[in-house]
């Protein structure tokens, strides 16, 4: 099937999206008839609002070094998936949902456990056992994705990903982490949000911390491991975290920092898809999709920022100019 945004510019984008849209509402398409541009942008949409869900409790729990640590440890696990499912396929494993959810599991026991063995074991400061485990394990991982995958490349997708590598089986599978995730913070929201904020009445309440935070941890996992064939290991952490730092310039209130990420992500991955395809189509230069979504995410928090600061000054000017100017009315009006 012809690409129908082939030699489209930034703005054309958007136009054959609109189309293709209504002739999706309208039941002329069907989800087998997207291309590799919409596959691209719905795959990026659901892990940026999984990634801007999980992300926001991880930043009010100050746990981003945690979600760096497990966004690294992913490759190991993804490597012991390989190892242990390897008599059912000997060359290379996809990331189908069930090596999914083994190398979750994994990744989430390995790092969480050895983290709080070092911190609480061996009395460890909390950074310094995280930058030891992530480290470590991500050694691991690349020493044995070298020794296990000896016929197969191993290039800058594991930093960035291949988003051009897509196809339909991804985009089922990032809508389920979207799904679970949804889900999952729908249930426990109120155990979530208790925890997050008053940890000590979360207890008396009754809420379980070690099982709010490892499910939390277990999610995150769940969220790198799909993300790490989309945008990589390292690049997984700007999800996270720039969305709700951009929220965060705007609200302080739980649900509406969700919302607002949410709505960070998406509109990154819109505009990250549409100048893909534009660099592609007027410049013919080839830039990485997940990079150009991480200078995107970084440019609308940077916008986000100055809109912040011209705000607050505007306001301190007007708190100082306006009791000037009635001052100067009423000597005007006495004289």
């Amino acid at each position: 099937m012809l690409n129908p945004y082939w030699g489209n510019s930034f703005r054309e984008f958007f136009i054959t999206f609109g189309h293709r849209l209504a002739l999706g509402v309208k039941g002329e398409l069907s989800w087998k008839d997207l291309v590799s541009d919409e596959v691209q942008l719905f795959v990026l949409l659901f892990i940026a609002l999984s990634s801007a869900l999980v992300g926001t409790f991880l930043v009010l729990r100050k746990m981003t070094m945690v979600a760096n640590s497990l966004s690294h440890t992913i490759l190991l696990g993804i490597v012991i998936t390989f190892v242990l499912l390897r008599e059912k396929n000997p060359l290379l494993i996809s990331l189908n949902v069930k090596t999914m959810i083994l190398a979750t599991f994994i990744t989430a026991l390995l790092t969480t456990g050895f983290t709080e063995w070092l911190n609480r074991g061996l009395r460890l400061q909390k950074d310094a056992s995280i930058g030891l485990v992530f480290t470590s394990f991500f050694a691991l991982g690349l020493m044995g994705l070298t020794l296990f995958s000896r016929r197969h490349h191993i290039g800058v997708e594991v930093i960035m990903g291949n988003v051009d590598a897509l196809h339909f089986d991804d985009l089922k599978l990032a809508f389920f982490l979207f799904l679970s995730n949804s889900i999952l913070f729908f249930l426990f929201f109120k155990p979530y949000e208790i925890s997050t904020f008053d940890p000590i009445l979360a207890r008396n309440l009754g809420v379980s911390l070690f099982l709010v935070n490892h499910l939390l941890m277990l999610q995150t996992a769940a969220s790198a491991v799909v993300s790490f064939r989309v945008v990589g290991a390292f690049l997984f952490l700007s999800l996270l975290t720039a969305p709700v730092l951009t929220a965060r310039l705007f609200s302080k209130h739980l649900k509406s920092l969700l919302l607002i990420s949410c709505g960070v992500g998406t509109l990154a991955s819109f505009v990250t898809v549409a100048l893909s395809r534009h660099f592609l189509s007027v410049y013919q230069v080839p830039f990485s999709t997940a990079g150009l979504l991480t200078v995107v995410l970084g440019g609308i928090f940077f916008i986000g920022l100055v809109y912040r600061t011209l705000k607050e000054v505007l306001s301190r000017r007007k708190g100082w100019v306006w009791p000037i100017i009635q001052r100067t009315r009423k000597g005007i009006s006495n004289g």
